[in-house]
C-alpha cells in the first residue's frame, strides 16, 4: 500500500523548515524565536513520521537572549552537512521595533552528531536573519544571507548576499556580492543553495510570512551570477488561494531522497475563520493560525532543469510519500509526571534555560518547582515551562500545590502566545488573605480579567485543565480531581495568533504553559504533579 504523507508534518509552531538528507535519514531544523533551548531538531526515515530529537542551542553561550521581546530571537536556521558533520546556520535577531535597522547576528555551528553536542557559535555577519551554508563540490563553502536596509528610501528586503566563508579560520574571507535583488513579489529571504546538473540554485522565500507567501527558485551556471528566474515562479503558493487548506505556504528547500525521487519541504499556517468584528487582515485571507506556522513537505520533479511541484502551486495536505520502508516512531506519552531530573524534549521556556534558581525538577522527586519570579508580561525572569499546542483540538491538565500569602503571589496554568497575548487561570489571595481563583490576561497590551475571584477555602492542592477547542479556550478546576467547574467564560483562541494584533512582529505559535509569579521578590514556589496533554479529534 502506497504511503501518503499527512501535512503538515511537523505540527504545532514549527516554521522554516531546513531540510537534509544524510545516507537514510532525513532531518529538519525549524525556528524556536524566543524561546529555549533553540532550534528544533527532527528525524524521520520515511518523510512521513517524524520525531523531535532535540535542540542545537542548549546554552547560554550559544544563545543569550535575555530582554528580547515577543518574536524576537532565533529566526529561519539553516542545517547542512558536510565532511562528516553538520552545519547549522542561525541569528540571533533584536527585532526594530521603533526604529528601522535590526541587529541581526548571525552565526555558525557543527555536530559529528544531530542531537549534539554542538559547537560554540562563529560569526558569519550581520548581513539580515535569514543566513546559510553552501558547500561546493570544490570543496569551498560559501555564506548567503539576506540582506536588511533600514534605509528611508530604499526596500527593507536589500537582496541576497553570497561571500566565502574560510572553515579553517572560521571567518568570512574576499568581497561580498549581491547576487540577487528578487522578484516583483518582494521580502526576499530565506535563501538556500543547492547544485544539479550544472547549475546552481538559489531557493528563497519572498511575498512575506503572511498571506502572500511563497517559494522561488532561480539558477545561474556561475555561483556569483547572473540568476535567471524560473520561468513559472513561483513554484509553491497559497497566494489568493482563499480556501486552500494550507495556507501561507512559503520558505522552502528541496530534497533527493536515496531513490532519486523529489520533495519540497516548506512552511504553512492551518487558518481558523475570523470571528465577525475581529479583523486585521485582508478579507481574502481572513483566518488565523493559532497553532503558528507548521512544517509541511510537497512532492516535486524536474523538467528542463528547472523544479516543479508535481501537484501543483497550491500544497496540498495529502502527499505521496517516497518508496521507502514505513518507520513509525513510538507514540509520546499523554501525561509527563516530572520523574526525570532532565525536562522533557517536549518543554521549552522562556528566553533562558531552566536551572536551580528557579525551577527544579529534583528540589521534590516527582514535581516541577517554579520559583516565582516576574509577571507574564515581562521580558524578563519567567518561571515558565511550556509545550506547544499541536492540534485545534486538545486538553492540558495539572495538579499544582501552592501556598500564596498575599495578591502579589500566584501560579497556575496558561495559554501563552506571547506576553502581550495570553491568558491565565492563576491561584492567589484576596486581600483578606483567602485563598482565590481567578481568570486573568493580556490581549493586545491591555490587561483583562475574566472572571470573578472564587474561594477555594484553604485548599492548597488544586486541579487545573485548559480546553482547546478551536476557535475557543475554557479554563476548569477541581479541589478533587473528579468533580470539575468551568470558572470564566470561553476565550477566544484567535488573538493568540500571529494574525492577532496589529502588530507586525507576531511569529511564533500557541503553547499551555505552567507558570509562577511572586512580585514580593521573595520566590514563593508552586509545585506541579503532572502535566497532561491529549489531543481530541
Amino acid at each position: 500500500m502506497t504511503q501518503m504523507i499527512q501535512n503538515p508534518v511537523l505540527k504545532g509552531f514549527n516554521p522554516d523548515p531546513s531540510i537534509v538528507r544524510v545516507g537514510d535519514d532525513y532531518y529538519i531544523a525549524t525556528s524556536t524565536f524566543e524561546w529555549f533551548p533553540g532550534i528544533q531538531l527532527h528525524h524521520s526515515k520515511d518523510m512521513v513520521n517524524w520525531r523531535l530529537v532535540g535542540h542545537a542551542l542548549t546554552r547560554t553561550s550559544q544563545l543569550d537572549m535575555k530582554g528580547m521581546d515577543n518574536s524576537e530571537g532565533v529566526y529561519a536556521p539553516a542545517l547542512t552537512y558536510s565532511d562528516g558533520k553538520f552545519w547549522l546556520c542561525f541569528s540571533n535577531v533584536h527585532s526594530c521595533r521603533g526604529g528601522n535597522w535590526m541587529a541581526t547576528p548571525s552565526f555558525v555551528i557543527t555536530a559529528d552528531n544531530i542531537e549534539g553536542p554542538w559547537s560554540e557559535p562563529v560569526s558569519i555577519g550581520n548581513y539580515g536573519f535569514d543566513p546559510s551554508l553552501f558547500h561546493d563540490d570544490d570543496g569551498k563553502k560559501y555564506m548567503l544571507n539576506m540582506v536588511w536596509d533600514g534605509r528611508a528610501k530604499t526596500n527593507f528586503f536589500g537582496g541576497i548576499v553570497l561571500q566565502e566563508f574560510d572553515s579553517e579560520l572560521g571567518q568570512l574571507v574576499g568581497e561580498p556580492k549581491n547576487i540577487f535583488a528578487g522578484t516583483e513579489l518582494g521580502c526576499t529571504e530565506g535563501p538556500q543553495m543547492m547544485k544539479k546538473d550544472g547549475y546552481y540554485y538559489l531557493i528563497t522565500a519572498e511575498g512575506g510570512t503572511e498571506r502572500n507567501h511563497a517559494v522561488t527558485v532561480c539558477r545561474s551556471k556561475n555561483i556569483w551570477g547572473p540568476y535567471e528566474v524560473h520561468p513559472d515562479n513561483p513554484i509553491l503558493t497559497s497566494r489568493f488561494q482563499e480556501h486552500a487548506e494550507l495556507s501561507r505556504a512559503g520558505h522552502g528547500f528541496l530534497v533527493e531522497t536515496q531513490n532519486g525521487e523529489w520533495y519540497l519541504s516548506h512552511l504553512c499556517g492551518r487558518r481558523i475563520p475570523n470571528p465577525e468584528g475581529y479583523q486585521f487582515m485582508p478579507k481574502y485571507d481572513n483566518g488565523f493560525s493559532i497553532l503558528g506556522r507548521e512544517s509541511a513537505i510537497q512532492k516535486a520533479h524536474w523538467d528542463n532543469n528547472w523544479p516543479y511541484v508535481t501537484t501543483g502551486k497550491t500544497p496540498v495536505v495529502d502527499v505521496i510519500a517516497p518508496e521507502l520502508e514505513p518507520c513509525p516512531w513510538p507514540a509520546l506519552p499523554a501525561r509527563e509526571d516530572f520523574d526525570s531530573a532532565v525536562l522533557d524534549v517536549n518543554f521549552q521556556t522562556l528566553r533562558e534555560p531552566m536551572d536551580d534558581a528557579w525551577g527544579s525538577l529534583t528540589e521534590r522527586p516527582g514535581y516541577l518547582r517554579l520559583k516565582g519570579r516576574h509577571y507574564l508580561s515581562s521580558r524578563y525572569e519567567q518561571s515558565m515551562i511550556a509545550r506547544r499546542f499541536q492540534s485545534h483540538y486538545a486538553s492540558v491538565e495539572t495538579k499544582m500545590e501552592f501556598n500564596p500569602q498575599t495578591p502579589y503571589q500566584m501560579a497556575g496554568l496558561c495559554a501563552y502566545y506571547s506576553r502581550n497575548g495570553h491568558y491565565f487561570l492563576k491561584m492567589t489571595c484576596n486581600d483578606e488573605g483567602q485563598r482565590v481563583l481567578q481568570v486573568v490576561g493580556n490581549i493586545n497590551d491591555v490587561y483583562g480579567e475574566y472572571s470573578d475571584d472564587v474561594l477555594i477555602g484553604d485548599a492548597s492542592e488544586v486541579y487545573l485543565k485548559l480546553d482547546l477547542d478551536y476557535q475557543w479556550y475554557t479554563f476548569k478546576f477541581s479541589l478533587d480531581g473528579v468533580n470539575w467547574q468551568q470558572i470564566g467564560p470561553a476565550l477566544n483562541s484567535t488573538p493568540l495568533s500571529d494574525e492577532g494584533g496589529p502588530d507586525i512582529f507576531r511569529f511564533t505559535g500557541s503553547f499551555a504553559a505552567l507558570f509562577a509569579a511572586d512580585i514580593t521578590g521573595q520566590q514563593v514556589h508552586a509545585d506541579f504533579d503532572y502535566f497532561d496533554y491529549q489531543e481530541k479529534s
